[in-house]
């Protein structure tokens, strides 16, 4: 399954520039191992700027004590950037 998550710039930067591996989303959607990323730059001033990156979910971690109920962190790796 292919998921298109709109992403603040803050956040989108550091996965472009491959300092972050990772999301923490609301799992509202039922993420699984294999599942695809579509993230896409997205600002509340101007809406999507047209750059999205596309992932692979590696690993879903969730139940964890540092995370909110409802919430998982999310192994991912880069497949590619469309700016």
């Amino acid at each position: 399954m292919t998921h298109n998550l709109k992403t603040l710039p803050v956040y989108f930067n550091r996965v472009w520039e491959l300092e972050k591996q990772f999301e923490i989303r609301k799992n509202d959607r039922g993420f699984q191992t294999g599942d695809k990323l579509r993230l896409e730059e997205w600002t509340e001033k101007d809406g999507y700027t047209q750059r999205f990156i596309e992932c692979t979910v590696k690993y879903v971690l969730h139940g964890f004590e540092g995370l909110t109920d409802g919430y998982v962190a999310l192994g991912i790796e880069i497949n590619s950037c469309v700016s």
